[in-house]
């Protein structure tokens, strides 16, 4: 049991310079992120608009990377992947391909997703969504 953390989470504390109290989620365990929020993130780094932006993005990153585990998209979760594209897509359901790589990895390690974005997460069957409620 786990925590997978959707990157909205982390673009919010970055934004807002708001560290995240997990306490409320507490009971899932530990937590982890994605490689795909992985490179959600980087990418973040290199949309800043000024050098200075950059390198406060880059040290926040750098920062997460260092204490959050990161679950990879490996064999076994992409099995999971084709499985969840294949019923959202019959459905007409899809979700955007960063979440669905998320939700499939969240899946195989029996984690909760942590998101601000449950109308995606939603459509995935069997995962378990938490709302991230973006403190005031």
């Amino acid at each position: 049991m786990g925590l997978m953390l959707d990157t909205n989470v982390f673009i919010f504390s970055e934004r807002s310079g708001t560290p995240i109290d997990f306490s409320q989620w507490k009971e899932h365990g530990d937590v982890y992120m994605s490689s795909i929020t992985v490179s959600e993130l980087l990418v973040g780094v290199h949309y800043a608009h000024n050098e200075a932006k950059r390198a406060r993005r880059s040290a926040f990153v750098e920062f997460i990377l260092g204490k959050v585990p990161v679950l990879a998209f490996d064999r076994e979760v992409a099995r999971i992947h084709a499985c969840l594209f294949m019923a959202l897509a019959k459905k007409g359901q899809m979700i955007g391909t960063h979440d669905l790589i998320i939700a499939a990895t969240a899946l195989f390690h029996n984690c909760a997703v942590l998101t601000d974005n449950t109308d995606e997460f939603e459509r995935v069957a069997g995962l378990d969504i938490l709302s991230y409620i973006k403190p005031s």
